[in-house]
């Protein structure tokens, strides 16, 4: 095997050390495993791997070899892990990328090279080649039964506001009426059911008994929001809202501690099932990417391959992220698609392999557990046989138009209000707030048919097809049932006309109330609610073009295919086309979209109707407003999210955006010259989160770039440790000791420095830079003139610069 004791000088030569320099070598253990460190001394020129060619010293024996390939850096990184917590990230601060995967690859190194020593280190080596499968593995098994958990629990609680199966309590209305031989209970007419009027004596029907219904409605949509926003509150504030815009900042890389913890997983799972239950607008299937991301990012520390790697433990959320959306739809594929397409920033084919295996194993786990025992994962399953006619594209595209339209106002009234509320007053009264919504939406859902059912029951409905069996207002048609396997196209009854007016009712109280919910101090999704909009529209959309077809069968639009008699048109299938325009406008999403709607009704012959309808949908959307709903909320909390997807089309230089401007001082250490002092004052007078490290104040040339976390780590670590450092010694960032105050032993950080940061030139056109800061995840640059340092340029810096080009204001970025 190659061995890679080899070093450059900053100039590209090679150094040449003349006496044994290589003999002092410092084993220390980690976690059992053995690693050699060792520190150059004065002799040797320090690796740097701007460059990629290494040559050979053949002057050096074997033992010296084995000694220092374990300290080469890799990208100007050394191993520092003997010093507790170097390497880790503060609170609301931007992970650095290219640091995080050079320490994996020194730490994959370091394994390959001692599989051959022992069988111990070669199983070691083993177990990190097939953690990263077997972490998965449990993300999709947890994810699986949890989600089987909320499903039973939120369908339980849901049916608890209308009644209770006295035999067993435990038992929602469906599944009480399984032991009844009666095949109808869409009205309560399921004698092992009974209504809260019941209960109390009352008969089923009447006023007095509709008023006893109404008030426990309320009550226990009350008593279920209560409880959820109390806990949301006492226990994790991080537990509310969908979750998806942190989500994917965090895979960004941003950094927000407790936001994907234990107490967030047990409350949100917990305040999603009270909440879904409470009736409010909302849905589950968006917060349960936010649970899964919480399994795997407490999972990944059972691996320190991935727990202490914030790189690497985001390529297991990326997995976790698809394993969510696939137990929310039954979607598997979808779910890896959503992943890539909606919530990674870095994805590589490795992580695709690895989603697809994790959403595998927990739609797997879900079907095993069978919430809702129809044998799918979801409660809106659908099957359609009939085929499409060509023409009926012109009227999907239609959907999609006024998908994208809906999906516009609703983003902009809902931004509007989530602005309001973070000014006003009505920020500080979370509960209070919930409460009141939660009552305006049960006082004003009960009274409509279809606002009074659960959501997913409603968009079930919608989706379905009329049978003989149907007795809802939607199949009131005028029509002879003479062949059960063929329905003959009829005229609308006055039912049918009595549930569009409701419907439209419906429409409007969902589309207003959903407004108002997405940002409330609950657990609530956004997915739900906008197929629900969506499918509303579209099965109205279904019934005109069906009740058209009725009247006018030869129209050159149905092309004779309705001149037959036969049902040629589906107005289910005008609801999913139209569910899909909705979610795809609110959340731009295309490709996942179609996959995840075509996994749920099982009907891949509607692949080019949803494609039309998604596409539509989108690009009204972004012709009417920017961003989708969760980009809009990322940039409504100020997170340092750079969108891959935007470009940047100004002109402007990295000497208009760094920090400090021209002439104006710049924070650095000098690489021998500071004290502990020195460094410490530094570090009280500025905020910076890292430094820049040159050779003197006077002659500015680069050394390298120091973390501020590491120095203040590094610091106190050696008052602790070592005996001899106070205030006066000095710093030193090279091999060298300092002549300066003989009185003290020097602190050599030489370890903590990074010696080959990403560096511009003042002249660079921004546009570059910020394909650097996308394609590469940095978190700062070093800008430089004739290799002297002139300042720097941050994540937040890239975004504040963005964002004052656009004519918005600069300051609504709030993090690093």
């Amino acid at each position: 095997m190659e061995k890679y004791p080899l070093r450059k000088t900053s100039s590209g030569s090679t150094a040449s050390p003349t006496s044994p320099t290589y003999q002092s070598m410092n084993k220390k253990y980690s976690n059992g495993a053995s690693r050699a460190t060792y520190t150059p001394t004065e002799e040797m020129v320090e690796i740097s791997t701007s460059t990629h060619g290494y040559k050979r010293n053949p002057s050096l024996d074997e033992e010296d070899d084995e000694a220092m390939q374990y300290t080469i850096s890799f990208g100007g990184i050394q191993d520092t892990s003997e010093i507790p917590g170097i390497g880790q990230y503060d609170d609301f601060h931007t992970i650095d990328w290219q640091r995080d995967i050079a320490r994996d690859r020194m730490r994959h190194r370091h394994l390959v090279k001692k599989k051959q020593d022992s069988i111990w280190n070669l199983v070691e080596g083993a177990h990190d080649a097939w953690s990263g499968w077997l972490c998965v593995l449990l993300v999709g098994l947890c994810t699986g039964i949890v989600a089987g958990v909320i499903d039973i629990g939120a369908s339980w609680m849901t049916d608890l506001k209308f009644g209770i199966c006295p035999q067993a309590f435990w038992l929602n209305q469906e599944q009480c009426c399984w032991s009844s031989n009666e095949t109808g209970f869409d009205n309560g007419n399921c004698s092992h059911w009974y209504t809260w009027a019941e209960v109390l004596g009352q008969k089923n029907e009447g006023f007095g008994a509709y008023t006893i219904s109404y008030l426990f409605y309320i009550m226990w949509a009350l008593l279920f929001a209560a409880l959820s926003s109390s806990l949301v509150r006492m226990f994790a504030p991080y537990a509310c809202g969908s979750g998806i815009p942190e989500i994917k900042t965090i895979l960004s890389g941003f950094i927000i501690r407790g936001y994907l913890g234990k107490w967030t997983l047990i409350i949100k799972s917990v305040g999603l099932i009270l909440s879904v239950s409470s009736g409010l607008s909302l849905g589950k299937e968006g917060p349960m990417v936010h649970i899964a991301c919480c399994i795997g990012n407490i999972l990944s520390y059972l691996f320190p391959k991935y727990g202490r790697n914030e790189a690497k433990k985001r390529e297991i959320l990326s997995a976790a992220a698809a394993a969510g959306v696939s137990v929310a739809f039954g979607a598997p594929i979808g779910g890896v698609l959503f992943s890539l397409e909606e919530v990674s920033y870095y994805f590589p084919l490795k992580t695709l392999w690895r989603s697809f295996f994790c959403a595998l194993i927990a739609a797997f786990i879900l079907r095993s557990i069978n919430p809702f025992g129809n044998e799918h994962s979801v409660l809106f399953y659908v099957e359609y046989n009939k085929p499409w006619i060509f023409s009926e594209l012109i009227p999907f595209i239609g959907l999609g138009i006024v998908g994208g339209v809906i999906a516009t106002l609703f983003i902009k009234a809902n931004l509007h209000w989530c602005q309001y509320r973070k000014r006003s007053r009505l920020g500080k009264y979370p509960v209070t707030e919930v409460l009141a919504v939660t009552v305006i939406t049960a006082i004003v859902a009960y009274p409509n048919r279809y606002t009074r059912m659960s959501t997913s029951q409603l968009i079930y409905l919608l989706f379905s097809q009329c049978g003989i069996s149907n007795v809802d207002y939607l199949c009131d048609y005028n029509r002879n049932f003479t062949d059960v396997n063929s329905i003959e196209i009829a005229e609308a009854g006055a039912g049918v006309h009595k549930a569009i007016y409701l419907l439209v009712m419906a429409l409007v109280l969902k589309l207003i109330m959903t407004v108002f919910t997405f940002g409330i101090k609950v657990p609530c999704g956004l997915f739900i609610p906008s197929l629900c909009l969506g499918a509303i529209v579209g099965r109205i959309w279904g019934i005109a073009m069906e009740q058209l077809a009725f009247y006018y069968p030869k129209n050159w639009m149905f092309t004779g295919e309705c001149s037959t008699g036969d049902d040629c048109i589906t107005p289910g299938l005008y609801a999913m086309v139209g569910a899909a325009a909705v979610l795809g406008g609110v959340t731009r999403m295309t490709i996942s979209l179609v996959v995840i709607m075509f996994e749920l009704t099982g009907g891949v012959r509607y692949i080019v109707p949803l494609m039309a309808a998604a596409m539509a949908s989108k690009w009204v959307g972004d012709a009417l407003g920017k961003q989708g709903i969760y980009d809009a909320h990322i940039a409504l909390n100020g997170y340092p999210f750079l969108d891959s997807k935007d470009e940047f089309q100004h002109t402007s230089l990295a000497a208009d955006v760094m920090q400090p401007k021209r002439n104006e001082l710049l924070s650095v250490i000098t690489q021998d010259s500071m004290t502990v002092d020195d460094i410490e004052n530094l570090l009280k007078e500025t905020e910076h989160n890292g430094y820049p490290v040159v050779v003197s104040r006077e002659n500015q040339y680069l050394v390298g770039f120091v973390l501020r976390r590491d120095l203040n780590l590094s610091i106190a670590n050696a008052r602790r440790m070592i005996e001899g450092i106070n205030g006066k010694s000095t710093v030193l960032f090279t091999n060298g000791n300092s002549s300066q105050n003989l009185g003290s032993s020097p602190l050599k950080l030489k370890k903590i420095l990074d010696m080959a940061p990403i560096t511009i030139t003042d002249q660079t056109p921004m546009e570059t830079v910020v394909d650097m800061f996308r394609k590469l995840g940095l978190r700062q640059t070093l800008v430089t003139h004739n290799g002297r340092l002139l300042g720097v340029i941050t994540k937040k810096d890239v975004l504040r610069h963005i964002r004052q080009m656009d004519n918005e204001d600069p300051s609504s970025v709030l993090f690093n």
